[in-house]
């Protein structure tokens, strides 16, 4: 296909065998971890993230990228961690911007202490941060394109630039916005993370990861998740597939709900703040528009009462589920505090924006106006 391809018509087509395999337009389940050796050929086998499903996805998940290569993992911190340990040496630091994921922010603040890597966290949007940190041992940077869990946007291009100019490699945490998006490797980003259980796959029924690249960087990766075993269930991978075919109809969806809920709770004199970028008012509104081709599902707020009108919001509320996954098409509401960030101490929490009061709210594809109407009501409309 094309480079002009549409991303709904990626999402189906790239990677598809033309003639389809047995004249199956769905590409079939290979559950076998042997294959046989061919003379002169290469070893498939499923560690190596290199039989027919794995390679199938690998390639769609390559062309949604617009990368060269792509190795699907076992998890999304299985595709960071790998990454991080392809890059990273013992002695090693990484410039890690903005605030983080907790499950990452746990790594890269404990776990990288044992493996002797040293890390400096600075702002996003802070050149001048990113500058004071660069000593001779530094290697990496590392960046969430939409921050969790305060839905924040820094400087990505300018970041990538930096990376580029000092000679480190520019990893990137591409989850929240996915590729139909925002694709980090046309800003000159090296490796695109994503953790595939959310929005990539939709529908909240698998766990996976994917990390691409240059051609030349995903067979260094790879090389690290065989040696780790962090490799995809055919299963699995299947089922991936299948979510990234409708990726671009629901995260579309989602944006348009999502802004319509934020610019709702904007209004509403029982909230206190919204974290929303398609928002006029949110600080990085200008910088996102002019990455972005939309804003994503996410969003956060703090209600005007604190904790206790945030935990009263979340029993009250009828359509989202409590729980603390999101981008599937099916909304969802937590506080990070005891979620995907509990993880970290209550002061590292404080120091990063996180209170207990801040809830982050996942949109699924429901109707605008039904979620509008929950929130109503849960809100004493």
């Amino acid at each position: 296909m094309s480079e002009q391809t549409s991303f709904e018509t990626l999402a189906v087509h790239a990677g598809e065998p033309r003639p389809a395999r047995d004249r199956s337009v769905v590409f079939p389940i290979y559950q076998g971890t042997v294959y046989e050796i061919e003379p002169g050929g290469s070893v498939d086998y499923i560690r190596y993230s290199n039989t027919p499903t794995q390679t199938y996805l690998q390639d769609k998940l390559a062309a949604l990228e617009g990368a060269e290569a792509a190795v699907v993992t076992a998890s999304g911190m299985a595709a960071i961690a790998t990454a991080l340990h392809t890059v990273l040496a013992t002695g090693d630091r990484i410039i890690v911007a903005g605030n983080i994921y907790g499950g990452t922010h746990a790594l890269l603040a404990e776990e990288a202490r044992r493996i002797g890597w040293g890390v400096d966290f600075v702002a996003a949007d802070d050149p001048a941060a990113w500058a004071a940190a660069l000593v001779p041992e530094t290697k990496a940077v590392y960046v969430e394109s939409i921050t969790n869990p305060l839905i924040r946007v820094g400087d990505l291009a300018g970041l990538a630039d930096f990376a580029r100019g000092h000679g480190l490699t520019s990893i990137i945490d591409n989850t929240f916005p996915t590729p139909i998006l925002f694709r980090p490797h046309t800003v000159g980003y090296d490796l695109v993370c994503h953790s595939a259980t959310k929005a990539l796959n939709g529908h909240s029924d698998l766990v996976a990861g994917v990390v691409t690249g240059s051609a030349e960087r995903i067979e260094r990766v790879r090389h690290h998740l065989t040696l780790f075993g962090g490799s995809l269930d055919p299963n699995t991978a299947f089922l991936l597939a299948r979510g990234l075919k409708t990726l671009a109809l629901r995260v579309r969806a989602q944006n348009t709900t999502a802004l319509a809920l934020a610019r709702y709770l904007e209004g509403h004199e029982a909230i206190a703040e919204v974290h929303y970028p398609g928002l006029e008012s949110h600080p990085d509104h200008a910088r996102a528009a002019g990455l972005f081709n939309g804003f994503g599902s996410m969003l956060a707020f703090r209600p005007a009462g604190g904790l206790e009108a945030a935990e009263r919001l979340l029993k009250t509320l009828t359509i989202p589920y409590a729980a603390a996954s999101l981008g599937g098409v099916e909304s969802l509401i937590t506080r990070p505090a005891i979620s995907s960030h509990a993880k970290m101490t209550a002061e590292e929490r404080a120091a990063a924006g996180i209170g207990d009061d801040l809830i982050r709210f996942s949109t699924g594809i429901e109707a605008a106006e039904d979620l509008i109407a929950d929130f109503a009501q849960a809100l004493g409309d």
